[in-house]
């Protein structure tokens, strides 16, 4: 193997969905002799190699990087770092940091492929959108390559599919569905098709132990995670969809409580709007229904909605178990029965192997 033919792989962000992929990787690398983490970075420090001529050990990584006194490296610094390296490289941004995201332009500038699950690239600033695109290949001839399925459904293959469907001439009419983990497991225990159901708070407290929830639920019950997601969908088929504020997305968070100053005050205050929740839930119970959490866009109109809707028992979206998505996609080539993908939404290990996949995918394609 010649240098030339080296890739080197640069991981940002080691906890949570960083820790399952870098375990991931150290399955996966040895298949691909010629590729290996050559770096390490989180919040307060870093580990890297020496010379490019080695590799980081990926079965004794954390213990390292606990003993590196690396400092954390800037974007900038990441890029001056890879940019020695004598072969292909790889940026693999496990976090959720807005100036990592928008550091993406000039990595792929420099022909530095990006893989990531950080939406924040992708749904917020339209020009950063199409900074990104335009940066990487095929729009730039000399760019890297750009992968982000995890910024929308852990580890479903939803924006591939959507892809696919429009790259192959078909025409998608409308895309709906429950995007977020954390609301499935919420409304499932909190409204089942089977009927009763815990009180809302009770349900919140539960996903938040659980793990499903964000370290303030708020960040969730707001709808914004879903939003993004929307925004991300709705800018692959073609919407120039500025924001998240350039459509209805419903809070669920009282407005009393909006400005706590803490989650854990929230959670303790939540129990005084339970009889809110209970309403919504009893109002669709009343004609045989139960209420979601849902995102929905209507290609055709160019609408785009989060928030609240009564569905059938024996609707797909009314059957889903614990914390899984549905995502139906309605297209002209599929007529009134959608494509549809389903499966986990939430969790650090099912993240972790969608941005595994999608590492594997570049691998192939500059290897």
């Amino acid at each position: 193997m010649t240098k030339t033919d080296q890739v080197s792989i640069a991981v940002i962000g080691a906890g949570g969905v960083g820790r399952h992929f870098v375990t991931q990787c150290s399955y996966l690398l040895p298949k691909y002799p010629n590729a290996s983490v050559v770096l390490i970075s989180r919040s307060n420090r870093s580990l890297r190699v020496t010379s490019f001529d080695h590799a980081l050990s990926l079965s004794a990584w954390e213990k390292d990087l606990a003993a590196s006194d690396g400092p954390a490296l800037s974007p900038p610094e990441i890029l001056d770092f890879l940019s020695s390296a004598p072969g292909k490289c790889i940026l693999v941004d496990n976090t959720s940091n807005q100036d990592v995201a928008a550091s993406y332009p000039s990595f792929l500038n420099k022909g530095i492929s990006v893989v990531t699950p950080n939406k924040k690239a992708f749904s917020s600033d339209l020009g950063l959108w199409t900074s990104v695109f335009e940066s990487a290949y095929p729009r730039n001839a000399q760019g890297g390559l750009i992968y982000h399925e995890s910024s929308v459904g852990a580890g479903l293959p939803i924006i591939s599919t959507l892809k696919d469907l429009v790259d192959t001439g078909d025409e998608v009419d409308k895309i709906e569905g429950v995007f977020s983990g954390t609301m499935s497991f919420l409304f499932n225990s909190f409204a089942p098709v089977e009927g009763k159901g815990g009180k809302w708070s009770d349900e919140v407290r539960k996903a938040k132990d659980a793990g499903y929830t964000e370290p303030d639920p708020r960040d969730d019950l707001n709808g914004l995670d879903v939003a993004r997601k929307l925004v991300i969908l709705a800018r692959v088929v073609g919407l120039q969809i500025e924001s998240t504020s350039a459509f209805p997305v419903q809070s669920l968070i009282p407005n009393q409580l909006a400005d706590c100053d803490s989650g854990d005050v929230f959670l303790e205050k939540l129990p005084d709007f339970d009889d809110e929740m209970d309403q919504v839930k009893s109002e669709a119970g009343r004609i045989g229904k139960v209420v979601r959490f849902v995102g929905r866009i209507d290609v055709a109109n160019k609408q785009v909605k989060v928030g609240l809707e009564e569905f059938t028992k024996d609707h797909p979206i009314a059957g889903l178990k614990g914390s899984d998505n549905i995502i139906n996609f309605y297209t002209k080539r599929y007529g009134s029965n959608p494509l549809i993908v389903q499966g986990a939404g939430a969790g650090g290990e099912v993240t972790a192997m969608g941005v595994t996949a999608d590492l594997i995918k570049v691998l192939q394609r500059i290897s």
